[in-house]
């Protein structure tokens, strides 16, 4: 009787102690997504502060999407993995959407200067972009035209590449800000970070559609694109 009540109790224990990892594991993931949003966040808000450094206005006012995967400090990028982590927001017909979870591979995030990680900001300016980034990957200059982009908030995509390129790229290292080329990255849906960060198995274009709702922890990030790419307008 002894050795049933123990067996039961050691059970008990060990289910409930099952279960506090489980949750303590979730709330640590959930607090890596919040703090990637507010790095995501931290990288346009500089943008803001110097927008004669930063881009055009005309670039800003025809985006359909913006994708930041920014540089985490203190260990979190991990150098030669040569992929980053970061969000994506795509213009809706009523401001912007609620951030989808995406990945980028490539050498080209292997990019260093002076040790410093760096980070990038895509903006899409078609139509196809959008619809590209509902697809699981899309490599950029292969599946669609990517151009380094032009910086400063009277300067033009003067270039043909730039012109035609459905997404225009961007680099921040120190604190400069310059056009990167980023011909053979990918972009990949992270799915599983998503799916945490919503708590189910939303698709993309649900989210980047503009049908779910923005949550808390994210409308500083959607705040900061709607006033930096402030223009009106649907995709």
């Amino acid at each position: 009787m002894m050795t049933r009540k123990f067996l039961q109790t050691v059970c008990a224990t060990a289910a409930l102690t099952m279960s506090i990892t489980v949750a303590a594991s979730a709330a640590t993931d959930m607090q890596k997504l919040d703090e990637r949003i507010e790095a995501a966040h931290a990288v346009l808000h500089e943008l803001m502060a110097t927008p004669d450094k930063g881009i055009p206005d005309d670039i800003a006012a025809k985006a359909t999407c913006v994708a930041v995967i920014p540089s985490f400090k203190k260990g979190a990028f991990i150098v030669g993995a040569q992929y980053g982590q970061g969000v994506v927001t795509c213009r809706t017909g009523h401001g912007w959407s609620a951030p989808a979870f995406i990945q980028l591979t490539g050498a080209s995030f292997g990019l260093q200067a002076g040790g410093q990680a760096t980070d990038l900001v895509l903006v899409g300016t078609t139509h196809d972009a959008f619809d590209r980034l509902l697809h699981d990957k899309v490599k950029l200059g292969g599946d669609i035209g990517v151009a380094a982009g032009p910086v400063g908030r009277n300067s033009q995509a003067s270039t043909t590449d730039a012109a035609n390129a459905g997404f225009l790229t961007y680099s921040r290292s120190k604190g400069l800000f310059a056009g990167v080329d980023l011909t053979g990255d990918v972009v990949h849906q992270n799915t599983d970070d998503t799916k945490t960060y919503y708590g189910s198995d939303i698709t993309f274009e649900s989210i980047l559609g503009g049908t779910v709702p923005v949550k808390p922890s994210s409308q500083h990030f959607v705040r900061t694109v709607n006033q930096l790419f402030h223009a009106s307008g649907a995709h």
